[in-house]
């Protein structure tokens, strides 16, 4: 192969995955690891449970995907927090961000916590919660959500933050909250 055709399809590959990701929602409503969850989801000692929205949030849910991120002011909680300073200034505008205190000084980290947490109770912090919109099994547009107690960095949060833009940017004229 010449050094022509090597860099044709090189460009050729880069264009597909370009187009496959600009073509919609990535992530799948389900109840796996790495699905948008309408109930509880697999790992969740309360798997298939219905989940307890706070009412602050299906109200920001309104107008745009929510980014509820609960946290320390810790060592642990560090890397995390930098990683969501830099999407919700990229995002600014695109999502509702709720940033939390997990020390009980907010009502609304115990209510996150119960709501969202991916392991059933355990809450540990950081939580990092996204919430947007698409259909449920029976095709009604329902919040969906996905969380992690985990140090995902930036590109974890973007890819998520992207997909629940385009999620709800295909379902919010179908949600009758």
């Amino acid at each position: 192969m010449d050094i022509i055709t090597k860099i044709s399809s090189l460009i050729a590959i880069f264009l597909l995955a370009s187009s496959i990701s600009a073509m919609g929602a990535v992530s799948s409503v389900g109840s796996g690891n790495d699905d948008w969850w309408t109930a509880y989801p697999d790992q969740s000692p309360g798997a298939g449970g219905d989940v307890n929205h706070p009412s602050w949030v299906l109200d920001a849910l309104k107008a745009k995907p929510v980014l509820i991120y609960v946290h320390k002011s810790c060592s642990y909680c560090a890397p995390q927090t930098l990683a969501i300073q830099n999407i919700t200034e990229e995002f600014n505008g695109q999502i509702t961000f709720f940033e939390i205190m997990g020390d009980g000084s907010d009502a609304r980290s115990e209510e996150a916590l119960q709501a969202y947490d991916p392991n059933g109770g355990v809450m540990y912090v950081p939580m990092t919660v996204i919430v947007s919109l698409a259909p449920n099994s029976e095709g009604e547009v329902v919040p969906v959500w996905h969380s992690t107690e985990d140090i995902t960095g930036d590109d974890w949060i973007k890819n998520y933050v992207e997909d629940a833009i385009v999620q709800y940017d295909e379902n919010s004229a179908d949600w009758n909250p």
